[in-house]
């Protein structure tokens, strides 16, 4: 991207990008290893397993929330 976009908004795609790019932690083996896959799809690339988060940043659902939703 040149300048013509301006630095406030090369700035903010570059958070994005980094926040896709980075590794996170695994909630099953605890490895430093889920890589995005596509859209809201991340996988660890130790166990294999897959996991549906967000789009652009891996988060794991807190067991509160899980709680509330199923009582629901």
């Amino acid at each position: 991207m040149g300048s013509r976009y301006g630095k406030t908004v090369r700035d903010n795609l570059r958070k994005v990008i980094e926040t896709q790019i980075k590794k996170y932690k695994c909630p099953s083996c605890s490895r430093v290893a889920v890589k995005r896959k596509s859209h809201g799809v991340w996988e660890c690339r130790k166990c294999g397993k897959k996991f549906a988060s967000g789009a652009y940043e891996f988060f794991k659902v807190r067991e509160e929330e899980k709680i509330e939703n199923e009582e629901k």
